[in-house]
């Protein structure tokens, strides 16, 4: 049994989350909805070529982990990315920094609370998929507002759930493709990479289109980072997690998708239904399809799990610089950030209103509004690696020993994609356009709120 120190830091968070808490939340955070769920549209849009984009955004992805791993080494804390923006780019960065990341678990949210009402449809096809979602929200809710070390047991939980389950699945489809194995009347194998319209049927654009909905499924992979400002003994256990997390994104989800792409033809693949659930139901085994819809269902649990956690965090960050409304940084008896949990719970109750409106088109939309979150998370975490890089250059401050490998050139290389990300959003036909043209509302609304924020400051100290 773990011991649980609870030791005040600076911010009255405690030092509740030990090392096997810490692996598994780092885990569970690689692997959420969008591979479960989103997998499964986007190789019926892309066919086998997805493979290359979860390539693709998995280099880039490492190298932000690398990123964060070394700014972790300088100063755990849990304001993340927004404490590492302020020091490094400037008051105004954490401030954008935060409200984006904020933007983006609140439509993740919307996305996984949607996910659950899918799956569960699979077993109550009568029940709409707002009571689903609502139900699901409230007890995460009601877990979040306990205690983190609650959490970080149910996230534990959640994340051997899910690891076992893509283990099986990787040990399952490598010997259903190795055997030739029929399933569902399609025989499993290599060729399914190449005989139906080649590895890119739909044509070398509509594979680079996937590469927003694919930096989504990445998404979450920072949430260890938060949790650095509640973990024992964070500079020795955090390298481990964050290493971890680089490997696994390899296995996990890259190998993931080649094997779905083997077992059967594209094709067969929907956005309905997990592509997992939707390979162990045609292989005919009784009750098998429901085992990986229950599979499915805690991943979209545990994602929805993590974003309440790691935004009560941040906006409370946000609120102690008087950048978020005061009510946000409040904290119950058991140091949890109740404010900010609260918070994030009122916008995913507006998720459980986009689906009672539009339930088929909710995932899409909140997925895709979702990605801009992501890349600006990204984006934040290399560019503060890459000035606090500078800053040790100068005598400033001693680089630590966990560096960020190939810098500055790979952090410049992975900027360059996540900027190209972006663009590509701008040529899609769907709820990605949706989300690349309200770049501009998201941009007013955030100078705005940094002007108000700005001007309130300067009236505190009478500058």
């Amino acid at each position: 049994m773990e011991s649980t120190v609870v030791a005040k830091e600076g911010d009255n968070y405690t030092k509740a989350l030990g090392n096997r808490q810490v692996q598994m939340i780092a885990i569970g955070g690689a692997i959420g909805v969008g591979l479960f769920l989103g997998a499964g549209g986007r190789l019926h849009e892309a066919g086998p070529s997805l493979v290359l984009s979860y390539a693709l955004c998995g280099i880039a992805a490492y190298f932000v982990m690398r990123a964060l791993g070394e700014l972790v080494m300088h100063r755990p804390s849990s304001g993340s990315f927004v404490t590492y923006a302020r020091e490094f780019i400037g008051p105004w960065a954490g401030f954008v920094s935060g409200w984006m990341y904020w933007l983006n678990w609140a439509m993740t949210g919307i996305a996984e609370i949607t996910a659950v009402a899918i799956y569960v449809h699979k077993w109550l096809p009568d029940v709409p998929q707002w009571i689903t979602a609502l139900i699901a929200l409230g007890v995460l809710m009601a877990v979040n507002l306990l205690s983190v070390k609650l959490f970080g047991e149910l996230e534990f939980w959640f994340s051997v759930v899910k690891v076992l389950a893509i283990i099986v699945f990787l040990v399952t489809a490598l010997g259903l493709v190795f055997t030739g194995a029929n399933i569902g009347g399609t025989t499993a194998g290599v060729h399914n990479l190449t005989d139906h319209g080649g590895f890119f049927p739909a044509g070398v654009g509509i594979a680079l289109m996937t590469l927003q909905a694919v930096v989504f499924a990445y998404s979450a992979i920072e949430v260890v980072g938060i949790a650095a400002g509640e973990t024992k003994d964070a500079r020795k256990v955090l390298p481990k997690a964050i290493n971890g997390v680089v490997w696994r994104i390899g296995v996990f989800y890259v190998g993931s998708v080649l094997l779905l792409a083997m077992l059967m033809p594209w094709p067969f693949y929907n956005g309905g239904e997990s592509p997992f659930v939707t390979v162990f139901s045609r292989l005919g085994i009784g009750g098998i399809g429901d085992v990986m819809n229950a599979v499915v269902l805690t991943a979209a649990l545990s994602s929805c799990n993590s974003g309440l956690y790691s935004t009560g965090r941040i906006l409370r960050a946000l609120a102690d610089e008087g950048e978020a409304p005061k009510f946000v940084g409040k904290m119950n008896s058991r140091h949890v950030p109740y404010g900010g949990i609260l918070f994030t719970s009122v916008a995913y109750v507006l998720g459980v209103v986009l689906n009672y409106i539009v339930p088929s088109k909710a995932f899409d939309i909140a997925t895709a509004i979702a990605s801009l979150g992501v890349v600006a998370t990204w984006a934040t975490l290399v560019f503060s690696q890459m000035r606090m890089r500078q800053a040790a250059l100068r005598g400033e401050l001693e680089r630590p020993s966990y560096r960020m490998p190939g810098a500055p050139y790979t952090g410049w290389a992975t900027l360059g994609f996540l900027v190209l990300v972006v663009v590509l959003m701008g040529f899609s036909d769907g709820a990605e356009k949706i989300a690349f043209y309200s770049i501009p509302a998201i941009v007013v609304v955030l100078a705005l709120g940094w002007r108000i924020v700005s001007r309130k400051r300067q009236a505190r100290t009478g500058a």
